[in-house]
């Protein structure tokens, strides 16, 4: 498989921008399900997630066009009905999941494998079929599936007993044309899901989010396309704070949300950074020498578990002591290990790692054992002594895109070396109709 080598690196310096935000962009391909009329989504990325995705809405019967250069996707639903129980593809990947609120509302009936992902613990999309169920669906489950049917479905009222991102953007696009009123409560309200909503209500939708994690839907009968800009990841955008922490940098991310990412930029004043607003993004500086912080996450707007490894690479090289309580996902210390064998002193114990500052990391062979964690072993490799070598990177290129090309750009030591098995990933991703293919090499630096 293709590996990541990263030498030590200094302070890094300059400008980085962000792609579109992964965890909005797959919501939004999935609500042009709702719609016969064509929907243009801009700032897509070019991430192995978006490939898969839509591959997997083709397949329902929905014309799919992306282009990489631009980063532009237009999906035209038509047609819905293509049959996607059996689909390999959407096992592996969670997000798969998210056409079943529009097919169910669109078509009267869904039928999608249970979903899978990144191995960070229990995710069952129960919430997902409790909220489909309080709109008058009838679910079925058996043989790894999951079925819901439900020709006439109305509005009603759905407490969440978890404020789950995944079940919040599943029943908003099912409620979005089925007739009445749909309230839910406990809802989630990450950034990308008022992104979700601001693209279906561009599609005449009504939604409204009243505070307090409530969420209002009003069907409506039907709804039309639309033009849409994805917001920018915040969660590369915390990659790179941290990888400006790692190695006392200075740098501008240019088209961050401060909004978005407010919890992380205190985290950084703990730990001696500055983050400052800029009218075109946010700098990342540093004050001096790293001190310890503890982080807790929660749903937003908490800590995001998503930057929970990125920056508890922060924390293997501050001074002092470090906890980290991790309250979301059960199994969300993969990082932990790997990291141990570049020196690390961590110690955990169900959802608590504390996390004892080292002098010195060193570089060492280690696999990303999930998208974040690798993140986090990038970020570390950058202030590691000597080569860090990390392999599994597929992992990685599931969220983020071209990652080595935008670190190099400021400074890191970088380089993507790839095998032959990258081959047959390219002619797979050609496959699916890309308007750009990737220019062949094995290196690149």
């Amino acid at each position: 498989m293709s590996l990541f080598v990263v030498k030590k690196s200094g302070p890094l310096n300059g400008e980085i921008s962000l792609s579109g935000a992964k965890n909005a962009v797959l919501p939004e391909l999935c609500a042009g399900l709702l719609t016969e009329e064509e929907c243009v989504i801009k700032g897509v990325p070019p991430l192995n997630d978006v490939f898969v995705l839509i591959d997997i809405l083709r397949k329902t019967g929905a014309d799919v066009k992306y282009d990489e250069i631009s980063q532009e996707a237009r999906i035209k639903a038509a047609y819905t009905g293509g049959d996607v129980s059996n689909e390999h593809e959407a096992v592996k990947m969670r997000a798969s999941f998210l056409i079943m609120g529009p097919l169910l509302a669109r078509n009267g009936s869904a039928r999608l494998p249970l979903p899978g992902g990144c191995p960070i613990g229990s995710r069952p999309v129960d919430l997902h079929l409790k909220g489909f169920e309080s709109l008058g669906a009838k679910i079925k489950q058996e043989h790894g599936t999951a079925e819901a049917k439900g020709a006439k479905l109305k509005g009603g009222y759905i407490y969440l007993d978890f404020p789950s991102v995944g079940a919040t953007e599943n029943i908003i696009m099912a409620a979005s044309i089925t007739e009445g009123v749909t309230v839910i409560e406990n809802a989630a309200v990450e950034p990308e899901i008022m992104d979700l909503i601001n693209f279906l209500n561009k599609m005449g939708a009504s939604v409204f989010c009243l505070g307090n994690g409530t969420i209002k839907i009003t069907g409506v009968k039907r709804l039309h396309g639309t033009e849409h800009t994805v917001i920018p990841d915040r969660i590369e955008a915390g990659t790179f704070m941290a990888a400006a922490a790692v190695t006392s940098g200075d740098i501008i991310i240019k088209n961050a949300v401060y909004g978005h990412i407010k919890p992380a930029a205190a985290k950084l004043a703990e730990c001696g950074m500055t983050v400052d607003e800029l009218e075109e993004g946010l700098r990342v500086y540093s004050t001096g020498k790293r001190k310890a912080f503890n982080i807790k996450t929660m749903p937003f707007p908490g800590f995001p578990t998503d930057m929970q490894a990125i920056f508890m690479s922060i924390m293997t090289i501050a001074k002092g002591t470090s906890i980290v309580t991790e309250t979301v996902f059960e199994n969300r210390f993969l990082q932990a290990g790997e990291l141990k064998r570049m020196g690390a002193d961590i110690k955990t114990e169900g959802r608590v790692a504390v996390v004892e500052g080292v002098k010195k990391l060193t570089g060492s062979h280690v696999n990303a054992p999930d998208l974040r964690a690798g993140a986090a072993l990038i970020i570390s490799a950058l202030a590691a002594e000597g080569q860090t070598e990390i392999g599994d990177i597929y992992h990685i290129e599931r969220g983020y895109s071209r990652i080595d090309e935008k670190l190099r750009a400021i400074g890191a030591d970088i380089k993507k070396i790839e095998e032959e098995t990258e081959e047959r990933d390219k002619k797979d991703r050609n496959d699916l109709g890309n308007t750009v293919s990737i220019p062949e090499k094995k290196e690149t630096e």
